[in-house]
């Protein structure tokens, strides 16, 4: 429970500043995905930020819109990031999990979102891996954040941070370390 919480928590926080860009527009939200993507990652930021009254996109990075997530949980991406590649999102909020964040980060059209959305100063989310090895890969990631609390994704992080959720308001990013802290972006901001 305390990790759904985590989560919720991002996600809320990631909503209070989207909401900030117009109170008369929907919020738009990209969540990109691939085989081997944290199931419980991408259902906490789907489902909160749509009960949140977001308008949530879910797209595949991988060679078809059905994923077969981390655990062995299909999931049904909305479609192919190269159909929304040239459309505006006030979010992107990446789920780690692996390999799934490896073809994330492999992903040329998701990479040039990415930048995009950073050079615009819209917001980035990154959960568990994708922090390290999206943002990390492509020097996106901000001095200070967070991620799965392993030795391998922490090394990426100039000054890595034992806290559950870390927002950059500089760089407009906010980092979270995992399945159970993907509910705390919510109260990030």
């Amino acid at each position: 429970m305390r990790r759904a919480s985590m989560l919720i928590a991002l996600c809320a926080s990631s909503l209070r500043a989207v909401r900030s860009f117009s109170s008369l527009r929907v919020p738009r939200v990209l969540v990109p995905i691939a085989d081997g993507s944290e199931e419980i990652e991408t259902s906490c930021i789907t489902d909160t930020l749509t009960r949140f009254g977001c308008a949530v996109t879910v797209a595949s990075c991988g060679d078809q819109t059905l994923c077969v997530m981390s655990r062995g949980l299909k999931v049904q991406a909305d479609v192919m990031i190269e159909e929304v590649a040239d459309e505006v999102f006030d979010l992107i909020a990446l789920p780690g999990g692996m390999p799934g964040a490896e073809t994330l980060r492999d992903s040329n059209t998701l990479t040039t979102m990415l930048h995009a959305q950073s050079q615009s100063n819209r917001q980035i989310g990154a959960i568990c891996a994708a922090p390290a090895v999206v943002l990390g890969a492509h020097g996106l990631l901000p001095q200070q954040a967070t991620c799965y609390p392993a030795a391998k994704f922490r090394e990426v992080i100039d000054q890595p941070a034992d806290a559950r959720v870390v927002v950059s308001a500089k760089e407009n990013v906010i980092t979270s370390q995992g399945p159970g802290t993907s509910l705390d972006l919510r109260s990030s901001s």
